[in-house]
């Protein structure tokens, strides 16, 4: 079982900063993806970052030079920088990660429990 735990959401007024972090713990074998979502009232859950190991990223359109994911393979952890944020960035942002849990090389896909952004003055 793989266990995601995240942290760093909150109030931010527009043009601010966050960063949100994600770190998996239990029984890894090794992670294959690691991203972002989010999702507003009303809203269906969207994609915002994803990073494939070897390093390729994958934007959604609206945070493209806005936002940067990173990962600490060491720490098997995740981060979101958030930067130049608007009030449209407000959501619960859930982190997601396909893993193997063993060598017979089966993905299993995990999500956080979110972590919740506000953009507002």
């Amino acid at each position: 079982q793989v266990r995601l735990v995240e942290s760093g959401g909150g109030l931010v007024q527009p043009g601010g900063s966050l960063r949100l972090s994600c770190a998996a713990s239990g029984t890894i074998f090794s992670i294959t993806t690691m991203g972002w979502y989010r999702q507003a009232p009303g809203k269906q859950r969207e994609l915002v970052a994803a990073i494939i190991s070897g390093g390729s990223t994958n934007y959604a359109d609206s945070v493209k030079g806005r936002f940067t994911i990173s990962v600490d393979n060491a720490k098997n952890t995740a981060y979101l920088q958030m930067n130049s944020l608007k009030p449209e960035d407000t959501a619960a942002y859930y982190c997601n990660v396909w893993a193997t849990t063993s060598g017979a090389g089966t993905r299993y896909n995990y999500w956080g429990q979110g972590t919740q952004v506000t953009v507002s003055s």
